[in-house]
């Protein structure tokens, strides 16, 4: 079975005999972008309750789900970071990687445990208020549509459709 790979490359070199690849048009297709968003909303997310985690805890420390959705915005966070940088310095990968089953699992693991997280996390919610909290829920069903997007688009490559 033959696939076809448009690969968009952009070299830039120093003075001595070394140089940097970038695969900069794998931001500019839909896959590319999905990571993007995805990288930068769970980047929001772990901001949001780093930032807010010890108060919060200190005065409500019943029940486990904010740990929850931070441990798994954590996670796929630093996953999607590893995927995205992979596809960036490499000019092959992003065309391979996406006709793997690694990509399909990843997400749709990412997109179901993001469900989980933040619907565990709102349910929590409604009896504690805590704004940065709710946002940091909001924002992890966000991604987790997103993650349901990229495994939908990861379905589909690795089909080869």
């Amino acid at each position: 079975m033959s696939h076809s790979v448009t690969i968009t490359r952009t070299t830039t070199s120093t003075t001595n005999t070394s140089y940097i690849v970038l695969n900069t048009g794998y931001l500019k297709t839909f896959p590319g972008i999905l990571k993007l968003f995805e990288l930068i909303i769970g980047a929001a997310i772990v901001g949001i309750l780093a930032y807010n985690y010890q108060g919060y805890r200190h005065y409500y420390s019943s029940g486990q789900q904010d740990l929850f959705h931070y441990l798994m915005a954590t996670t796929f966070m630093i996953g999607t970071f590893c995927l995205l940088l992979a596809c960036l310095t490499s000019l092959s990968t992003g065309g391979i990687i996406a006709k793997t089953i690694y990509e399909l699992i990843y997400h749709s693991v990412a997109a179901i445990l993001y469900l989980a997280s933040s619907t565990f996390l709102l349910i929590r919610l409604r009896d504690v208020k805590h704004d940065a909290y709710m946002v940091a829920g909001v924002l992890g069903l966000v991604n987790c549509v997103l993650y349901f997007i990229s495994a939908f688009l990861a379905h589909r490559s690795y089909r080869g459709i």
